[in-house]
């Protein structure tokens, strides 16, 4: 099975247009997202660009909880798991959060498979012990690239996307 993993958005709605369509494109099952929509009409078009079940947790910048929960009560594709969640997604224990320190000591703590975060913005997938460390890069495209990851749950392997 593939797992997009997906951070930091900011609202940049014409980029996740193009990550959503090479999501799709990749035929990717679920998407993690690591927090960082920041308005909610981004989860909205994220949760109606990709029809699979998408995980989510907080970032920093995600202000207006109440109507980003209410998006995802209606859409009914979304979970939201507040500032951390572990999941289990075809037999593969992963645990998402939208911070690096954090994400390093869950990695680091060998208690799971792959462990996923963003808020910095950087591209990373680093093997710590038995874990798969990623962070996803950006939507936003602040740093000049666009990247998303895919995880591959049959091979434990991740490769980033970019978006030209």
């Amino acid at each position: 099975m593939l797992i997009a993993i997906v951070s930091d958005i900011h609202d940049n709605i014409w980029q996740l247009k193009k990550v959503s369509q090479a999501i799709n494109d990749l035929a990717a099952e679920v998407v993690i997202f690591c927090g960082d929509f920041c308005a909610p009409f981004t989860l909205k078009q994220l949760a109606e660009d990709f029809k699979g079940p998408i995980h989510v947790v907080w970032g920093n910048n995600d202000g207006d909880k109440w109507l980003l929960t209410t998006i995802a009560m209606n859409v009914g594709n979304v979970t939201l798991y507040g500032e951390h969640a572990e999941l289990v997604v075809a037999g593969q224990k992963i645990a998402v959060n939208h911070y690096p320190t954090i994400g390093r000591r869950l990695a680091e703590s060998g208690a799971y498979n792959l462990v996923c975060y963003g808020h910095d913005h950087l591209a990373l997938i680093e093997q710590v012990g038995n874990t798969l460390l990623v962070n996803p890069g950006e939507v936003m495209g602040r740093f000049g690239k666009v990247t998303f990851a895919v995880y591959d749950t049959d091979h434990h392997e991740a490769k980033l996307v970019e978006i030209p």
